[in-house]
C-alpha cells in the first residue's frame, strides 16, 4: 500500500506545448521557399523532357500502327496532321508543324490525305507544349500495300515548345525507307537517309 506522501513527491508534468511559434513557422517557410527556388529549373526541364519523350513514343506507335494497317488493307492508309487551332492548339501553323497531333485514316480514294468522309482509324492529340516538326515531307504520310511510305520518308524532330534541338530532352523519330522506326536522342538529330 502506498502512502499519500509518495504522491506529493512526484514531479509535476510540464505544461503541454501549444504548437509552433511565428518565428519557427517563418524559418520553415523560408527553407521550403529556398528549396523550391533551387529545384524549379531542374523540375521544369524534367517535365519538358518527359512530354517530348511521351510524344515521341506516341508518334512511333502511330507509324507502326499505320504500317500494319496498310499491309492488312492493301494500302489506302494515311497519317495526316491535325489542323492548327484544334482543341486550343495554336502552334502548328505550317504544313510541317504537327504540334496539335495527327490522325490515321482509311484513305479510300488513295489520294494521301484524310478527307472528312473517310474513316478515322486512330486519333492522337499530342501533349501540350511540344513542338513536332516533320522533315522531308508535309502535312500527310501515305502508306502503300507493303507498309512503306510513298514519297518522302518521315523524319520528325520533337523539342519542348520554344526550345531547339540542343535541349537535352529533344528527340527525333525516324522511319527508314525499309520501314524501320526508331526514336533517337538529341545528339543524333536530324534523321538522315543513311541512318534510318
Amino acid at each position: 500500500m502506498l502512502h499519500t506522501s509518495y504522491f506529493t513527491h512526484l514531479p509535476l508534468r510540464p505544461a503541454a506545448m501549444h504548437g509552433f511559434s511565428a518565428i519557427e513557422w517563418m524559418v520553415v517557410a523560408a527553407i521550403v521557399a529556398l528549396l523550391a527556388l533551387l529545384a524549379a529549373p531542374r523540375f521544369t526541364s524534367m517535365i519538358e523532357s518527359w512530354r517530348v519523350q511521351q510524344t515521341a513514343k506516341l508518334l512511333q506507335s502511330t507509324l507502326s500502327y499505320a504500317r500494319s494497317e496498310a499491309i492488312k488493307r492493301g494500302g489506302q492508309v494515311s497519317i495526316q496532321k491535325i489542323a492548327n487551332h484544334t482543341h486550343g492548339c495554336t502552334s502548328a501553323s505550317g504544313n510541317r508543324d504537327w504540334d496539335c497531333g495527327w490522325i490515321v485514316c482509311h484513305d479510300l480514294d488513295n489520294d494521301g490525305a484524310c478527307n472528312a468522309d473517310e474513316p478515322v482509324l486512330q486519333r492522337v492529340d499530342a501533349p501540350a507544349r511540344v513542338q513536332v516538326t516533320r522533315h522531308g515531307g508535309g502535312a500527310s504520310i501515305k502508306f502503300n500495300r507493303w507498309g512503306l511510305v510513298n514519297g518522302a520518308w518521315p523524319g520528325f524532330t520533337l523539342v519542348p515548345l520554344g526550345k531547339n534541338t540542343s535541349h537535352p530532352g529533344a528527340h527525333g523519330v525516324c522511319m527508314g525507307s525499309g520501314g524501320r522506326i526508331r526514336v533517337i536522342p538529341h545528339e543524333s538529330i536530324p534523321c538522315t537517309a543513311g541512318r534510318p
